[in-house]
């Protein structure tokens, strides 16, 4: 046998596992996105609050506040979308998933724009405390 018909024979192989997953039930991509749409529409309003602050900068709206930037403004913003997305997530039953990650990405987000206000020696401490409480938690929460 050649290489060409073994390997042929491994790809139509791996293709019948892929149609039989999803006759099986087996969800792909779209039907993951179907039933869980909180990511996509966390992700447009993380888009659109970036616009926003981007466009009230550029119109001088932002020019009374000297201490707020843009930047800044959008990571505070993008934090708290992220950190509502996960107290739904919580609430929600059909929402439920490991919510660790997204914490973590929260408490960064969170950091880089409070980091443009109170100053980066204060901030990353204030999130290595933070990170260490939710794994504490995690584990105490685990352990019940």
């Amino acid at each position: 046998m050649s290489d060409r018909e073994y390997y042929g024979k491994e790809e139509e192989k791996r293709g019948e596992k892929e149609e039989e997953k999803e006759e099986k039930g087996g969800q792909g991509w779209d039907e993951k996105w179907r039933r869980d749409p909180l990511s996509a529409v966390v992700w447009a309003g993380i888009l659109i609050w970036a616009g926003l602050a981007l466009l009230a900068e550029n119109m001088g709206l932002l020019a009374r506040f000297e201490w707020l930037d843009a930047w800044g403004l959008i990571f505070i913003g993008a934090g708290g979308l992220v950190l509502l997305e996960v107290v739904v997530r919580l609430l929600v039953p059909s929402y439920r998933r490991p919510l660790g990650g997204t914490l973590v990405f929260a408490a960064i987000l969170l950091g880089i724009g409070l980091g443009n206000l109170f100053g980066w020696s204060l901030v990353w401490p204030l999130i290595l405390i933070v990170i260490g409480v939710s794994v504490l938690l995690r584990g105490f929460i685990r352990g019940l």
